[in-house]
């Protein structure tokens, strides 16, 4: 395995996603609540479903990347704490504060992290690095913001446009037509 570049900004990627992230939960707050919870053929099978994954996912990375172990039933992102989007809009906004603390105070991406994974069964010890796990915190994401994306476009929401460039880089219009 190749450890990941210490150059990278992770804090500023993350920003990126949960730029991203509040203008997705936008186009989910406009549908009807049965849009939220709507089965599709895709994904984890409804947005609410993904976006209550991210979101226990992004708790279980932080957790890894500050050194803090946990069990499978200590994660408290579930869809039955969370059936609603506005408490889990909420709930994952604290954690995204967190999450990007933890990222602040990361240090050296090639930090090695080993533990135990008790979510599997049986349960996998996994070795990567620091980098690896916060990389893999912003890649997760934009994996399943592009199903819950697709899911929108079934019900005729145009979800589209969230690239990085588009929401991140500094564009000025010019007269110039050349």
């Amino acid at each position: 395995m190749e450890p990941a570049s210490p150059g990278i900004d992770f804090v500023h990627f993350f920003d990126y996603v949960v730029r991203a992230r509040a203008e997705l939960l936008e186009w989910i707050r406009a549908q009807a609540d049965s849009v939220y919870t709507r089965d599709f053929p895709i994904g984890l099978g409804s947005i609410r479903d993904t976006l209550v994954h991210l979101a226990a996912s992004e708790w279980n990375y932080a957790n890894r990347l500050a050194g803090i172990d946990y069990g499978p039933g200590d994660n408290p992102f579930t869809v039955d704490r969370y059936p609603g989007l506005a408490p889990l809009a909420s709930a994952w906004r604290e954690q995204s504060e967190t999450t990007r603390g933890v990222l602040v105070r990361m240090g050296d991406a090639t930090r090695r992290i080993e533990y135990l994974s008790r979510s599997f069964s049986p349960p996998v010890r996994t070795e990567t690095t620091a980098g690896g796990i916060a990389g893999q915190l912003l890649f997760h994401e934009v994996h399943h913001r592009a199903q819950v994306m697709a899911m929108l476009r079934q019900v005729g929401v145009r979800a589209q446009d969230l690239d990085y460039s588009r929401l991140m880089w500094t564009r000025t219009p010019t007269l110039d037509r050349g």
